[in-house]
């Protein structure tokens, strides 16, 4: 898969970007990775890429020629139009299913915002969807599309060890991850459950689908709605959620 951004600060993307899994995704070939500096294609001699808003108001707004063009040579680049994602307050919260979604599009792009947000008519013109990382507002999207590219790419074939590291995570599912433990089996007076040294691997995938029920009823009650679960444990997770459950049974 390849991802470009763009951006106005690419050093500190590809800082990131260079760094730990998805650095080395990178080396292996898995993803591509190309960070766009906006700057470079504007027209101005002062590489200013901003100015006041139309009908005043505070802050400035991006122009829309220098994002437009550096998105042409981002398709001229990579040989088809990439998938064009702007990072604002505005767009859709980004879920897992989201992410799993932009992870099967072979190029993607990410633009990244700052000031009061970029012109209007550049989003019009060549943006497909718009997605936040909350329902708060940052000082540029570069954090946010960091997010974004984290979260899609782990999900890409080779990316990690194995697909199970991310298909049993919280969210992939549409529950929570069950507990982890690791070495020491007791610490500071606290076991880990039994079950988990049986070696009884059908008895230890029924505790961990159990637990992931539980967790997701006791800290987010609100997916259990849509949960993919048996008529059995979703009225184990529903008398959880209403506390006339026994929350160690």
């Amino acid at each position: 898969m390849r991802i470009d951004v763009m951006t106005l600060f690419p050093e500190m993307c590809e800082r990131v970007l260079g760094e730990s899994i998805l650095g080395r995704a990178q080396n292996k070939g898995v993803i591509e990775v190309h960070c766009h500096q906006i700057r470079d294609y504007t027209l101005n001699k002062q590489k200013q890429t901003d100015d006041y808003p139309y009908g005043g108001g505070r802050g400035m707004v991006m122009y829309a020629q220098p994002i437009a063009d550096c998105f042409r040579a981002v398709c001229e680049q990579a040989g088809e139009r990439p998938y064009l994602v702007y990072m604002s307050p505005q767009g859709a919260v980004l879920t897992q299913q989201k992410a799993k979604e932009l992870s099967e599009k072979p190029n993607l792009c990410v633009l990244c915002g700052h000031y009061e947000g970029v012109d209007e008519r550049v989003l019009d013109a060549f943006v497909d969807e718009e997605i936040s990382v909350g329902d708060y507002v940052l000082t540029g999207g570069e954090l946010p599309a960091l997010v974004l590219i984290d979260c899609v790419s782990r999900m890409i074939p080779g990316v990690l060890a194995e697909d199970v590291c991310f298909e049993e995570e919280s969210h992939y599912d549409g529950l929570l991850e069950y507990p982890q433990y690791t070495r020491p089996a007791e610490w500071e007076g606290r076991p880990i459950p039994d079950i988990l040294l049986s070696g009884h691997h059908k008895n230890i995938a029924a505790w961990r689908r159990r637990e992931a029920i539980r967790r997701t009823a006791q800290k987010r009650p609100d997916m259990i709605a849509n949960a993919p679960l048996t008529e059995e444990e979703r009225a184990w997770a529903e008398a959880l959620i209403q506390g006339n459950h026994p929350v160690n049974a």
